[in-house]
């Protein structure tokens, strides 16, 4: 018969091992799942966790094993579909091979991300896969002190000049060429790109502009290179007005598609690097009383199931986002209590998805543009 129990506690390695009958050490090797335990003896520990409703402690495993089973994720905003398309693909493998995941959203907050991660090595995680806010290594001393603690750091989405850890990402300025590249083939030389670098100080020269983009996270500063590498191929200047700068949100992309529909000389194309800024480019482009793609091409990151709804379906980069997360994890799972090892990059293959949103210009520009003034 069970022993009896108070419900008011919660039940104990030595209340388990007195109900199964075992001395403590062989309840604790059982339920830690270290060290060596008959079948027999295990069985009967198993079965009396169960019966009193036993759950293990694990960080007090943890002392003793070295480990927790468990992996911290570190996202700039979990309410974006890329990232959930993330956190996705690293819980599926995760869970494959039986590792808890605790996410933790930053929202591009770099001090929030020092405490994500202060939190999950309090924790005792086994490793840490990060989409990191710093754009360089001496802002990414967290990172650094958690490696030389013994936890591995994976990042995801984004590099950090200068730091060298494991990291899975795709080629951002490649497939920013590529989108580039697709709509200077379509006949456009008047391509409007969001965003830019955060920053509100004039940007009126190329050398200024690739300065500021410096202090650009990795993703955003690759597209940017991107973009700017199609149009020197194709043998078209930089116009510092087709470029937003400033913050990076849906009502500043809109505000800045707006301003650069409505000037005297406005984009053909609009190149959006980012969701909120491809939702801010169609609320300019229908508070203008325009359409696209009649009077301005558009091309989006980040492919969305939205977009293939859109009258017309948007074109789009898609990310492999299941497999990065993926990869990730099991990169991450690799190094848990390795040593001396050479950081590993894995760089996937993204995919330009063409659907109906890129035509040639406009042959009546004169009639566009005085609807855009309007």
């Amino acid at each position: 018969m069970a022993s009896e129990h108070p419900s008011s506690s919660a039940p104990t390695i030595s209340d388990v091992a007195a109900e199964a009958g075992v001395g403590r050490a062989t309840a604790a090797r059982t339920l830690g799942g270290y060290g060596s335990v008959s079948a027999v003896a295990r069985e009967r520990v198993l079965a009396a966790a169960e019966r009193l409703g036993y759950r293990s402690n694990i960080l007090a495993r943890s002392m003793t094993t070295g480990v927790t089973n468990s992996l911290g994720i570190v996202v700039a905003d979990i309410g974006n579909t890329f990232f959930s398309g993330l956190i996705r693909g690293a819980s599926d493998a995760a869970r494959a091979r039986n590792l808890d995941v605790i996410v933790i959203s930053t929202y591009e907050d770099l001090a929030a991300e020092r405490h994500a991660v202060g939190v999950l090595l309090d924790k005792q995680v086994d490793g840490i896969v990060v989409s990191s806010a710093a754009v360089g290594a001496t802002e990414a001393q967290h990172l650094t002190e958690a490696t030389r603690r013994g936890t591995p750091v994976v990042l995801i989405d984004r590099l950090v000049p200068g730091l060298l850890l494991d990291a899975v990402v795709v080629d951002n300025r490649a497939e920013a060429r590529r989108v580039t590249r697709t709509l200077v083939e379509a006949g456009h030389r008047r391509i409007g790109f969001l965003w830019g670098p955060t920053t509100d100080a004039p940007i009126d020269t190329l050398d200024s502009l690739l300065t500021v983009n410096t202090r650009s996270l990795w993703s955003d500063a690759e597209r940017l290179r991107g973009y700017l590498d199609a149009l020197q191929d194709a043998g078209i200047p930089y116009a510092p007005d087709l470029v937003t700068t400033g913050a990076k949100t849906e009502e500043a992309a809109a505000q800045a598609a707006s301003a650069m529909l409505r000037s005297v000389h406005p984009p053909t194309a609009l190149f959006a690097t980012e969701a909120e800024a491809l939702i801010g480019a169609l609320r300019a482009v229908q508070s203008l009383g325009l359409s696209y793609p009649e009077d301005v091409s558009l091309v989006g990151f980040d492919d969305t199931s939205w977009a293939t709804v859109m009258h017309p379906p948007l074109t789009m980069i898609a990310q492999p986002v299941d497999e990065m997360g993926r990869l990730a994890v099991e990169q991450v799972a690799s190094r848990i209590g390795a040593h001396d090892y050479e950081p590993r990059l894995h760089v996937l293959q993204a995919e330009l998805r063409a659907r109906a949103s890129i035509v040639p210009p406009s042959r009546v520009p004169g009639a566009v543009q005085e609807r855009r003034r309007t």
